[in-house]
């Protein structure tokens, strides 16, 4: 039993979206611009990636760079701060880039 297509779906794009769009329907070899269209709208994805880890980092970062301006205007103003603050925010740094780089590894994961 053949389907009827008898609906119409039209939306609007730039010139620069529609020079993409034109571009990626030449790359596809579909000849039929109507049968790309419908292909992408019903077998087409969308990757929506979840970055709460990064802004996570991202929170923890600025916190830890908020700490080092403090040690740092201390240090200017009385000429000395405690070593263990510095190592205990040197710990926090390198417990930061391992997270960081967790992360990293699992982003370049994704273009696999």
């Amino acid at each position: 039993m053949e389907s009827k297509r008898d609906m119409q779906i039209h939306f609007f794009v730039t010139p620069e979206e529609s020079e993409q769009i034109h571009k990626r329907i030449e790359e596809s070899g579909i000849k039929n611009e109507s049968a790309y269209y419908r292909k992408m709208l019903l077998n087409g994805y969308i990757i929506k990636m979840d970055l709460s880890d990064v802004k996570e980092m991202i929170r923890l970062l600025r916190i830890n760079a908020n700490n080092l301006n403090q040690y740092a205007r201390k240090a200017n103003e009385c000429g000395s701060v405690y070593v263990d603050d510095i190592r205990d925010l040197q710990q926090q740094q390198k417990l930061l880039w391992v997270e960081m780089r967790k992360i990293l590894e699992m982003l370049s994961k994704l273009n696999e």
